[in-house]
């Protein structure tokens, strides 16, 4: 099986080495798999951003490094990496979620937040460096909730008021300064839904580069309260028996795994509501 593992170095790319390129903020893909040559690639980088070192793919070291739309061969597909992580079961959906979040981060922190001064890579870890401030920044991550709430044999499902593909998906939300993640998944339900839920636990995690969230998964169980929807957050939402769901995410992103694993207790279970 083909080994994703992210990682940090100094190193330049050399020829063989492999690059995921990214124009106009899509995922420039070529014509077989996700990842280019650095020798293929190279002319066409825009120098401002990479390329940089994410991690090793088939043992072979990984780049990330946005280039030019003009100059593509011909065969090269653009694809938004919403799309490659929803939409495509074979993507290496961790690589690219590292490749995208470090391109992110290495274009936010090009200048000090404290100073303004150009920062430089950190000479021993994955960071940028401040002369002046002595002060290293690091990729920002920000931990979100998502969680799926039961009662008896149903599930809760939703469907988001800003997203326009036509599929339900889970409660979700930023956990906030001074909050356990626990505290969050009850505070997130309570403000869209307006229901309270306990046994809260926790399934999983995934990264998810939109643009550098790491999902924390949970199950919870209904304790109270009347659907009340927060109308700038959700446009419906429902409960609903297994094998009787409507358009959920795929088994490659967290919620549809977290759909899929309660939709497996409830029947294991036999509950009946």
């Amino acid at each position: 099986m083909t080994q994703w593992t992210p990682g940090w170095s100094e190193a330049s790319p050399a020829a063989s080495d492999f690059v995921l390129a990214v124009a106009d903020g899509q995922i420039a893909r070529p014509r077989e798999g996700w990842l280019h040559s650095w020798e293929a690639i190279e002319p066409l980088t825009t120098g401002a951003l990479g390329p940089v070192y994410v991690g090793q793919f088939s043992d072979r070291p990984v780049f990330a490094a946005e280039v030019a739309v003009a100059g593509l061969p011909q065969t090269a597909e653009l694809v938004s990496l919403r799309d490659a992580l929803i939409l495509t079961e074979q993507a290496p959906a961790e690589l690219l979620s590292t490749g995208f979040q470090v391109l992110q981060w290495w274009r936010d922190h090009q200048f000090c937040g404290r100073c303004g001064s150009t920062t430089q890579s950190h000479p021993r870890e994955r960071a940028r460096w401040c002369e002046i401030c002595s002060i290293p920044w690091y990729p920002r991550l920000a931990p979100c909730i998502i969680v799926v709430i039961r009662r008896g044999d149903t599930l809760l499902l939703a469907r988001s008021s800003r997203i326009k593909r036509h599929f339900f998906s889970l409660i979700a939300g930023f956990v906030e300064p001074g909050e356990s993640i626990e505290a969050a998944v009850a505070r997130e339900v309570k403000e869209e839904t307006g229901l309270d839920v306990t046994g809260i636990r926790y399934q999983h995690s995934q990264p998810w580069p939109f643009p550098h969230q790491l999902m924390l998964g949970f199950f919870a169980d209904y304790a109270g309260g009347e659907l009340v929807l927060q109308e700038d957050e959700l446009a419906e939402a429902d409960w609903f028996r297994p094998g009787e769901l409507p358009p959920v995410p795929p088994v490659t992103t967290i919620s549809g795994r977290l759909i899929r694993s309660m939709e497996e207790e409830i029947l294991a279970s036999g509950t009946s509501s």
